[in-house]
C-alpha cells in the first residue's frame, strides 16, 4: 500500500506543480503582452512596466484569456490603435511559447 501512497503523492505533487507553472507562464505571457500594447499605446518606462501590470491583473477577472483580450482590445479602441482582434490574438499566442522558455530558464 505504500507505493500506492508515494506514488499517489507523487502525481498529486506533479499535478500542483504543472498548475503552479501554468499560471506563471499565463501571467508571463500577459505581462508580455501588455508591454508590447503598451509599446503601441505609446507607452514607456514606469509607465508601460503599470500597463503590463494591469493586463496582468485583468486575467483575474474570469476563468480564460478573454478577460485579457477584451482590456487590450478596450484599450487599444479607446486610443483607435489599428490592430485587429487577430492581430492581439496572435500576438497572444506567439507570446506563450516565449514566456514558457522564460519561466522554464528561471526555474533552472
Amino acid at each position: 500500500m505504500s507505493t500506492f501512497d508515494d506514488r499517489e503523492r507523487g502525481e498529486e505533487a506533479k499535478f500542483a506543480h504543472d498548475a503552479a507553472t501554468t499560471f506563471k507562464v499565463t501571467a508571463r505571457r500577459n505581462k508580455l503582452l501588455g508591454l508590447w500594447a503598451a509599446e503601441l499605446l505609446g507607452l514607456q518606462g514606469d509607465a508601460a512596466e503599470a500597463y503590463a501590470k494591469e493586463v496582468v491583473m485583468s486575467d483575474l477577472e474570469e476563468a480564460g484569456e478573454e478577460d485579457v483580450f477584451r482590456k487590450v482590445r478596450g484599450d487599444f479602441d479607446a486610443r483607435n490603435i489599428g490592430q485587429s482582434d487577430r492581430q492581439i490574438r496572435d500576438q497572444m499566442a506567439r507570446l506563450t511559447p516565449i514566456a514558457r522558455e522564460q519561466i522554464l530558464k528561471a526555474a533552472d
